[in-house]
């Protein structure tokens, strides 16, 4: 048997007053399987959901200062949704292991514990596959039922923007997401690996040849100079977290 709410006696309601009048309100217990409940159909892997603001630890020895100052800026973001946010969303960037999909998952966590919002975790290839698969005759789901879904999410965590290689059909199928999104004003929180730079066709010569590729090459100069529009801009540095303390091992 469940554990019967001390408060409520199970019915999920509360009774206040307030100015000699009483009234029912909704028990913390109603409210905390209401954040189980979305938190549950939010698709956050089972790898990440233990991930939350408090355990992003900014005070080991290889921690950067831009981490510290990512992690205030999640905690601000959160504390200030949604009225402060006004549909703006944040971008994280930065080289692998940094935690950043840790921050991502973290904001949207709290938004719909804290915050009572809807929210959804999509990695950004797996979203390309499955819309690619929707094209398939024997697959029932179509293109607009996959991405129904990615569009009315209330907040969107879009993981490792720009991991797949960049196509027409890529850039197509990015577009389309964002700018509804953004003609929506809806909050969407994006992590990549690539740099927040235009793409390497904007330079020439040697300077070109050197260069890493950027954001901008991977979904095009124009989504990304949405992106600024959509999102702020939050670049973290330091050293992979997975190489310094997560390594596989069997002892």
């Amino acid at each position: 048997m469940s554990n019967v709410c001390s408060i409520c006696g199970g019915s999920g309601l509360r009774v206040v007053q307030e100015d000699g009048r009483q009234f029912a309100r909704d028990c913390v217990c109603r409210i905390e399987r209401r954040a189980q409940r979305m938190l549950s159909q939010a698709h956050i892997p089972r790898r990440y959901e233990h991930c939350i603001l408090e355990n992003y630890d900014v005070d080991l020895p290889y921690s950067h200062r831009t981490q510290v100052a990512a992690r205030l800026t999640a905690k601000r973001f959160i504390e200030g949704y949604p009225l402060e946010t006004s549909g703006r969303g944040l971008l994280l960037t930065g080289s692998i292991g940094v935690g950043k999909t840790h921050l991502a998952v973290a904001i949207l966590q709290a938004l719909v514990a804290e915050r009572g919002a809807t929210g959804l975790f999509y990695d950004y290839r797996d979203l390309l596959k499955q819309v690619q698969n929707s094209y398939n005759s024997q697959v029932r789901e179509t293109e607009l039922e996959i991405l129904k879904p990615v569009f009315d999410a209330e907040v969107l965590v879009l993981d490792e923007l720009g991991a797949s290689k960049p196509t027409d059909w890529v850039w197509d199928t990015v577009a389309h997401i964002l700018n509804t999104r953004y003609n929506d004003r809806r909050t969407t929180i994006i992590t990549t690996n690539y740099a927040n730079a235009g793409p390497l066709g904007m330079e020439t010569g040697a300077r070109a040849s050197m260069r890493e590729e950027t954001l901008g090459d991977r979904i095009g100069e124009r989504m990304r100079s949405r992106l600024q529009e959509m999102c702020v801009v939050v670049e973290m540095q330091g050293e992979d977290f997975r190489q310094k303390v997560k390594r596989a091992s069997f002892v």
